[in-house]
This record gives structure tokens, sequence and C-alpha cells, in this order.
């Protein structure tokens, strides 16, 4: 049967950036007993989402809606990966995502009026080589890849674009840490893939990321063009933080023919601390927990898929600079976030 392509995206649901850095995890394609090392794999994903519902740990805020002052998110990408099996036991892929963001709100614009701000371009390239932990070439029912990469700066970190104030002039300056296509770290990438199969119909898969981002701080501004306040300096909320992000998956895979029907849960996380390194700086930490159901065709040499991650649970944990300010204040401060309901997530792989 097998074509092992562990989804492995990491996606953006609002607010709370979770960048799309990861890419599809692409096993040898097994025919019986033959294993095909030859060759490359193309991935193409593309994925959209809209993040309106705003939630201060995991409490929505209605009113938000209700008074028309939501933070709107739109976000397109697509991420081309290229996959060269070396042999049985190694493989080395490249990730190249391609974003597209509109953002509009009210507060960022003086509050008067709604406007909005835009970012187009290439994110941040991730390099990964992947090992199995299992012979692949032996037909058993644990299949076992680990993965490790590195994720370079190459997504714009400081996009800019026009904020109106309260006046009517415009202030020019860096978009919401939400939209910008890069976080201006070099990060590091650990990953753990599993596949087992229970029958010639079944199989359950699991999937671990996790991204250290060493850098604490990228030096950008989130003034919006203007001048950075005394309160905001204190709390180090004045500039963007370069967070660590991590996903758990798991489900299992029902096959019919050429098709294959999923069903399975996803976590998604950008922790409050990081790994390595400080963790000052803004940042909008939060957890999404979603329903992932997806269904693939199976062509020759090409297979084309559909998921619909669903939001289960949403919760804007409190940051870093939400601390300070609770202890320098007196008074508990945690922000909110703006998150998905769902997302749509399509893409194909194809054997060069």
């Amino acid at each position: 049967m097998a074509l092992i392509c562990l989804n492995q995206n990491i996606f953006a649901q609002g607010c709370v950036a979770v960048r799309g850095v990861g890419g599809p995890s692409c096993g040898i394609m097994t025919h019986g007993n033959h294993y095909d090392t030859s060759g490359l794999t193309l991935s193409v994903n593309t994925r959209y989402f809209n993040s309106f519902r705003h939630f201060v740990g995991t409490v929505e805020q209605k009113q938000r809606m209700e008074l028309g002052t939501q933070v709107i998110n739109h976000t397109y990408s697509m991420d081309l990966g290229l996959t060269k099996i070396l042999n049985k036991k190694w493989s080395m892929s490249v990730y190249v995502p391609i974003i597209a963001n509109t953002r509009s709100s009210l507060y960022e614009h003086g509050g008067t009026a709604r406007y909005s701000t835009k970012s187009f371009g290439l994110g941040d390239v991730r390099i990964a080589g992947y090992l199995w932990l299992t012979d692949p070439a032996k037909l058993t029912n644990l299949k076992i890849q680990a993965g490790l990469g590195i994720k370079l700066a190459t997504g714009d970190y400081k996009y800019t674009d026009r904020f109106f104030t309260a006046t009517g002039t415009t202030n020019k300056g860096p978009v919401d840490q939400s939209i910008q296509l890069g976080d201006g770290g070099t990060g590091f990438t650990t990953e753990l893939n599993v596949y087992y199969t229970v029958s010639p119909k079944i199989n359950v898969y699991g999937n671990a990321y996790y991204l250290i981002n060493p850098r604490e701080q990228n030096g950008v501004s989130t003034a919006r063009g203007a001048t950075p306040t005394a309160a905001s300096i204190s709390y180090t909320s004045d500039v963007m933080s370069v967070p660590d992000q991590y996903l758990l998956r798991g489900g299992m895979n029902y096959q019919v023919n050429n098709w294959t029907f999923s069903g399975g849960l996803r976590f998604e996380c950008i922790p409050v601390n990081d790994l390595i390194g400080g963790s000052e700086g803004f940042r909008r930490p939060g957890k999404i927990l979603t329903a992932e159901p997806g269904i693939t065709y199976m062509f020759k040499k090409m297979n084309v898929y559909a998921y619909l991650p669903v939001s289960i649970n949403r919760d804007r944990t409190q940051s870093v600079p939400d601390k300070i300010r609770t202890k320098l204040t007196g008074v508990y401060a945690q922000g909110d976030a703006a998150f998905a309901d769902y997302l749509i997530n399509i893409g194909c792989s194809i054997k060069l």
C-alpha cells in the first residue's frame, strides 16, 4: 500500500502567531517489498483562515463582535516543499512558504474607523533531515521517523504599512506580529513521526514538532509607527519577541482503495516561556486544540488531500509582559487574542 505522508504543517490561527514553518514529512513510497528511493517529491500545501473571535484565557470576549471592535485577520499561505530520499534511512527536505495577510481593526487606527494593513512575501524557509529509527525495508507494523532542521530568518519580520490616527494623519510602521512574514530568529526544529498499521485498511499516526528560537527579541517596535509609551517599555511589550512553538498531533486513517479518510486531534501552542533564552518582549502566547478530519486520494505518483481543522478549545495565556505589568501595577493583566473557527488546508504531493 502505502505512501507515508504525515502532513505536519504548523498553522497560524489568528493573533496567536503560530507560523507556517512546517511541511509534509514524506516517507518512502512502498509497493509490496519494493522501496522507491529515487527522484524527488514535490509538495504544495495551501491554507486559509479567518480569525475574529477574541479570547482572554478560554473565555470568549463576545462583546467585541457585538460592539464591532473585533480584529479580523485573513491569512492565505502556500508552502512549497521538496524532499529527496537519500537512501532507505535518510531523507532531506526544504520548505518555502509564500504568505499573504490582511488585518483590519479599529484600535490600531485611532479607534474611530476600521482600516486594514497587509503583508505579502516570502516566509521563513526551513531545511530538515529525517532518519527512520525503524527499518522501513522490513514490513513491520510500526514505523518511526525523527527529524532535525533549521529555520532561517528569511521572512521579512519588519514589514510595514500605513496606520491611521484619530486626527486623520497616518504613520508608517511595522504591522502587527500576527501578520509579519517571519519572526526574525534562526531556529532549530525537532520532529518525531510515528505510523502504526493496525490492519490492511486501518493505521494510526502521531506527530510531535518543536521549534526552538534562542533569540529573545527581534528589535521591531510594536508602536505602529508611533513612539512607544513608558509603560510598554517597562513591561517589555514595546518590541516583538521571537517565541518557540510546538505541535502535537494524532489520529487514525481508514483506507478504501485509493481513498484515505482521516480523523484526529491536533494541539498547537505558543508557550509563555522558551526552552532556550529569555521570554520577554511582546507575544500572544496561546493554545489551540482542533479536531482534524481529512481526505486523501492517491494516484500512481501523486496524492491530493484536504483537511479541515475545526477549533475545540482556544486559550490565550498570560504572557511575560502581562506578568510584569501585574507585578508593577498590582492589577492582574492578561491580554486577548483573536482565533479562527476553522482552517481550510488543501494540497498535493507529486513524485518527480
